[in-house]
């Protein structure tokens, strides 16, 4: 047996720990260490954090919470404790069970006289040991914070992997007690690495093997059978979870190979009014990986309500009334005119909105009648049309939540993406199905085509729509339409300012984008369109316009060609046009002329997706000669916010940005001004010539972040808004310029700048096709540095020649600029292939200028 004792100073000193909060208690015959804040504070604390670390770590691992919860302003007493046989409090020799460690801990709180309002925070094994405390403490409990951690798992089911290695019986007591090993994998888990010192603090208490015992007892204690001695206690608090109605907040690091998504899956299904934030790229160690005491913080300060003031700005007019999505396809069932043509070469097909409302229909009940819900999600990986169209009207019939992800995010984006969801059903062609199986993306598949012999058997993919529709002409139970506040649709951003985010729409806001597109561009009955950008190749039926998708591939816009678009128009006389700038640059650059009788009947077409330069439009207007063109600005959270015209561009004249124009009706637009260091922390403002982030509001905005609970709390922090992450301003005459975003402003000795505007002027340079003007050094002292694409690249030096530098130099003036680089393509984001990667560049840059090899 060895008494408690305190950490070494070197050990403090690595996690910053103050020595006063570092110390040892007896509370029978056991003392513990614990590190605890209360004593330094101050002033009387909100509350008590007690945090109970697993295995094998101790309390250094809650370091940044004890010092971040004692700030002046609503402190928080935090105690974060060594468990007996752990870190550095007393070595018992004994085997502690489950129960015996709630029950440790709970005389552990009685002596320290704990007193509410209690929250507690657990991670790994500890997570369930302060679940117990907080079941058996109800009088205390104000809230608990689970960071990856598990409560439930089938007795039935194998342990992961590493736990099964850990816990089997000639590898136990070697890997756990007798060497490092289990610690050592743990440490590896961070991502990133840990440094050096701190991960020498986290062994310095387990140096020897009897200093170690205590990791194998935890791990003999997992209880992954039936009979285990701790699977009753197991039970208890898993079972008690149901009756849990305080706040709870579950923080997570998805790159973990032992709490997977399953676990978190579990919790949200014990804990369903649990918010949760997922940190992408963080793992099983996620209290190092990711700012968690930050979090923690945040949350507990919403709880006691918003610290943003509003502004007292006009109250916005109610929207129009709610009508179903799918209405349109119920009014039609009987119509035999064309809902939509898909064009695929010799496999083109005509749908009429008959046949489209029938198999919908049959879709949605066959979807009822192999089990799914309202409510469960359902990922959809089928490309653009008949299928996909009438599969998505289906789910929202069913009140079954969409989950949409762009191809062109890649197989690990779709993968982060789609896990990050959690559907309970994928629908996909082949190859999107063997991923969905391999990579786990959701227990049951369900295939969107046809399938080579052996392949529904191999993947385990349990019907095909044709499967489900014949199931769904068979049934004749109701199908009630879903409540309009519920959930409807889960959309991904595009990741081109770092991991796709899911963005939830109810199926009341998604009705509402339908209404602003339709008000703003009078798209309907008599308006055919075709769409080369899928979320409006979706609208159509929404709309009641006929649809045809050109022979394209969607997840590359630059394969749309100029004749592929006119074959779209003819099919359906279309009088709309929708294209992304990298479309509409494709089907610039190879019309021949031959074109523009077939495509004079178009009277509008659109934009939209990254900034349109006029020159495009000028040069899509002269292939579209009948067509009044127009460039809507949105984003995934928010289809349409503001529209401008050709003609309007040209009237607006050059300026600091690009001008997006005004916000069209039912759309409110502000702006929150930037500070000294490039932080948007003014309030809504529409005064004129303002830079700041831009804010939206409107009834058609996303309902929230899925699964991005501090994502969701800096978007709609002022009541009302939305925060785009867009900067820009708003000009006399009420019209928006996009100037860049939020993440790419540069804050420079000489002050705040916005990249957009001195990006326009690079690429008016002679030579020059497109330009990326970022910051390089430590925000505050950033060195603008302009990175171009020349029209000829010479795979010379990467600084350009002193003529080219010189005139983006003269472009540029009033700007210090430090270099002027030279690369063959600029890189662009995975959806458009338009909007630059400012980050990637950056990166490039201050290596190149460090003297590094680097490739872009």
């Amino acid at each position: 047996m060895t008494a408690a004792s305190h950490p070494p100073p070197d050990v403090l000193a690595a996690g910053g720990i103050d020595p006063r909060w570092s110390q040892t208690v007896e509370v029978g015959p056991h003392t513990w260490h614990v590190l605890d804040n209360g004593a330094t504070l101050g002033t009387e604390p909100v509350g008590t954090l007690l945090c109970v670390h697993g295995n094998p770590t101790w309390s250094f691992l809650w370091r940044r919470l004890v010092a971040a919860g004692a700030r002046p302003d609503r402190p928080w007493r935090v105690v974060a404790v060594d468990q007996l046989e752990m870190g550095y409090s007393e070595r018992t020799g004994e085997q502690h069970r489950l129960a015996d460690r709630v029950a440790q801990l709970g005389a552990l709180t009685d002596h320290l006289g704990l007193a509410g309002p209690v929250v507690t925070v657990g991670h790994d094994w500890g997570g369930v040991v302060s679940l117990g405390w907080a079941l058996d403490h109800p009088e205390l409990l104000a809230g608990v914070v689970l960071t990856n951690t598990a409560v439930h798992h089938d007795a039935d089911d194998p342990l992961p992997a590493p736990l099964r290695l850990a816990t089997a019986p000639g590898v136990l007591p070697v890997g756990t007690v007798s060497t490092p090993a289990f610690l050592e994998a743990t440490l590896a888990l961070a991502h990133p690495r840990l440094d050096h010192a701190v991960a020498d603090a986290f062994r310095a208490p387990y140096r020897t093997a009897d200093r170690r015992s205590g990791i194998g007892g935890f791990v003999a204690d997992i209880p992954g059978t039936a009979d285990h001695p701790s699977r009753p206690e197991l039970d208890r608090i898993a079972d008690g979870l149901g009756g849990l109605d305080v706040p709870a907040l579950l923080l997570w690091g998805p790159r973990d190979p032992v709490f997977s998504a399953r676990y978190l899956r579990d919790l949200r299904d014990r804990l369903p009014h649990a918010d949760v934030h997922r940190f992408e790229g963080a793992g099983h160690l996620v209290v190092e990986d990711a700012d968690v005491a930050g979090a923690v913080l945040s949350w507990l300060d919403a709880r006691e309500g918003p610290s943003q003031p509003s502004a007292s700005l006009p109250a916005r007019p109610a929207g129009e009334p709610y009508r179903a999505l799918g209405a349109t396809l119920v009014e039609r069932a009987d119509d035999e005119g064309t809902a939509l043509i898909e064009l695929r070469g010799p496999h083109s097909r005509r749908v009429s909105w008959s046949a489209l409302a029938a198999r919908t229909e049959q879709l949605a009940r066959g979807l009822a009648a192999s089990g799914v819900r309202p409510g469960d999600r359902v990922g959809l990986l089928v490309p653009p049309g008949a299928d996909l169209t009438a599969l998505l009207y289906a789910c929202l019939r069913l009140g079954a939540v969409v989950v949409v992800a762009d191809a062109g995010l890649g197989v690990q984006g779709l993968t982060r993406a789609v896990r990050a969801a959690e559907p309970a059903v994928v629908v996909g062609i082949e190859r999107a199905l063997v991923a969905a199986r391999w990579l786990h993306w959701a227990p049951t598949l369900v295939s969107a085509g046809p399938l080579r012999a052996g392949v529904a058997r191999a993947l385990g993919v349990e019907a095909s729509l044709d499967d489900l529709a014949a199931l769904g002409r068979a049934s004749s139970d109701d199908l009630p339409w879903p409540d309009p506040d519920a959930d409807a649709a889960v959309l991904f951003t595009s990741g081109s300012t770092g991991p796709a985010k899911g963005v939830v729409y109810t199926h009341r806001r998604l009705a509402a984008m339908r209404d602003v597109v339709a008000r703003t561009y009078g798209i309907g009955p008599d308006s055919p369109l075709v769409a080369a950008f899928a979320p409006f190749v979706l609208l159509g039926p929404a709309l009641g316009a006929a649809s045809a998708s050109p022979d394209m591939d969607v997840t590359s816009p630059g394969t749309l060609t100029a004749q592929a678009l006119a074959d779209a128009v003819q099919a359906v006389d279309a009088a709309v046009v929708f294209a992304s700038p990298a479309a509409l640059r494709s089907v610039v650059r190879i019309s021949d002329g031959s074109q523009r009788s077939a495509l004079a009947g178009v009277r509008l077409f659109l934009s939209a997706g990254a900034p349109v330069g006029l020159a495009l439009l000028e040069a899509a207007a002269d292939v579209m000669p009948a067509a009044e063109a127009h460039t809507p600005y949105g984003m995934t959270e928010a289809l349409v916010v503001t529209d401008v015209s050709l003609e309007e561009r040209r009237a607006a004249g050059p300026g600091d940005g690009v001008c997006v124009g005004r916000p069209v009706p039912g759309v409110d637009v502000a702006v929150s001004a930037l500070d000294g260091e490039g932080r948007a922390t003014g309030v809504p403002d529409r005064s004129p010539g303002v830079t700041g982030e831009v804010l939206v509001g409107a009834a058609h905005v996303k309902e929230r972040y899925d699964g991005l609970w501090l994502t969701q709390q800096a978007s709609a922090r002022d009541e009302g808004w939305h925060r785009t992450g867009d900067v820009g301003h708003l000009d006399g005459e009420g019209r928006l310029w996009i100037e860049g975003r939020l993440a790419h402003v540069l804050v420079t000795p000489d002050g705040v700048r916005t990249p957009v505007g001195l990006e326009q002027r690079a690429q008016d340079v002679d030579g020059v096709v497109s330009a990326a003007v970022v910051g390089v050094g430590p925000r505050g002292t950033q060195q603008v540095v302009v990175v171009v694409q020349p029209e000829v690249f010479s795979h010379g030096p990467l600084v350009a020649d002193p003529a080219l530098a010189g005139a983006v130099r003269a472009a540029l003036d009033g700007t210090e600029v430090a270099a002027v680089l030279v690369v063959e393509q600029l890189p662009t984001d995975v959806r458009h292939s338009s909007k630059v990667d400012r980050t990637r560049v950056a990166a490039w840059a201050e290596r190149v200028l460090a003297g590094q090899r680097a490739r872009l």
